[in-house]
């Protein structure tokens, strides 16, 4: 797919710890800001209960499940816009991901410092959303005054982008990331709203880290907070114990995570859950294919179309694509199986114009 998110946040908030259980890519993950200077790229699996499912009908050698890349960029410190910090680097790095994990600091521990002296969730993602306002906001006013020049010769490209910069700048003057000025657009002007590079336009996932006395954060007051201003600007929050995770990364076998986990009441662990989170920002879903050598799951952007789907396998399946077979784990589950589903008229003929559903099992018919 070649889609990434970005993990951010201040420094000392958990990010290297919660990208190495979620990579096991070793990150260097010490207590002081700027442990990480280069961005950590691991690719981590997205937990899906239906492989497994599947699995019991249609006996397998293997389960592979969809991935997602995760990048761990260093910590955003105030000023970065200015070049504060790693500022620019770091801002270089943010632009080139797709959707944004701002991890927030909601435990205390006298052990690790923070970077302004006291746990407040609040304050620390408003330092940062408004750095990554206030570089949008430099390159959105230099984009709208060379747009506005070309616009003056009737450039009609220029005049399109001047209309959807306008209310961008105005957006970002008032401290408010440019996403918000989407709603407003027809399809084609937010296409072009999303090509033209702003930070404040990626989706955000907000991921609270909590300390593993409450892995949920139930009783948190730093969670209760957050959980606030995130319903208030129209956000998606998960809550995670980045050091239970990190303890569940380092435990050798399935087996003894799934009882570790057990021990602390939590039916997954965090971590899976905020896969599957990153998975539906980055717009994402997945189909199958099931067989005796594999069973995967493919991704795709949702709304693709049957060829589309097909070209994630191969490119030569979306050029010579023919048709595509189609069933979902529900028909599997009534009739056991495939044979039994062909025979009962259950598989789906789908042709060029088909968009495939999250979940579908897939057979694709084509000719090279």
């Amino acid at each position: 797919m070649g889609l990434s998110t970005g993990i951010v946040g201040l420094p000392n908030v958990g990010k290297s710890t919660i990208f190495n259980a979620l990579t096991a890519a070793g990150a260097l993950a010490a207590n002081y800001p700027f442990a990480t200077i280069e961005p950590n790229t691991g690719i981590v699996p997205v937990p899906d209960p239906r492989l497994n499912e599947i699995a019991q009908y249609i006996k397998t050698e293997r389960i592979v499940p969809a991935t997602i890349e995760i990048v761990d960029i260093a910590g955003l410190v105030k000023g970065a816009s200015q070049g504060e910090g790693l500022g620019n680097q770091f801002l270089s790095h943010i632009r080139a991901v797709d959707a944004i994990l701002h991890i927030v600091r909601c435990f205390e521990n006298p052990d690790v410092v923070h970077v302004d002296g006291s746990v407040d969730p609040v304050r620390d993602v408003e330092i940062i959303e408004l750095e990554l306002v206030l570089a949008d906001l430099e390159s959105a006013e230099r984009q709208l005054e060379k747009n506005k020049r070309a616009a003056a010769q009737r450039d009609p490209e220029a005049v399109q982008r001047v209309a959807v910069l306008e209310p961008m700048v105005a957006l970002l003057k008032e401290g408010k990331p440019s996403r918000l000025a989407l709603a407003g657009m027809d399809v084609a002007a937010q296409r072009l709203a999303k090509s033209l590079g702003f930070i404040t336009g990626k989706p955000v996932l907000y991921v609270a880290n909590v300390d593993e006395r409450d892995p949920t954060g139930a009783s948190n007051p730093h969670v209760a907070r957050l959980q606030e201003w995130v319903a208030a600007h129209g956000g998606e929050m998960v809550v995670i114990s980045g050091a239970i995770e990190a303890e569940i990364a380092a435990l050798e076998s399935e087996e003894e995570r799934r009882e570790f986990l057990a021990g602390l009441g939590l039916k997954e662990s965090g971590l899976a859950r905020l896969a599957r989170a990153t998975y539906r920002l980055l717009g994402l879903q997945s189909f199958f294919t099931a067989g005796p050598k594999e069973i995967r799951a493919w991704t795709i952007p949702i709304g693709a179309k049957a060829p589309q789907a097909a070209s994630v396998i191969h490119s030569d399946f979306e050029r010579g694509f023919i048709r595509a077979e189609v069933y979902t784990l529900d028909d599997l589950r009534t009739y056991k199986t495939e044979a039994a589903i062909r025979a009962a008229g259950r598989l789906r003929s789908e042709g060029k114009e088909y968009v495939v559903r999250d979940g579908d099992i897939m057979h694709f018919l084509f000719n090279v």
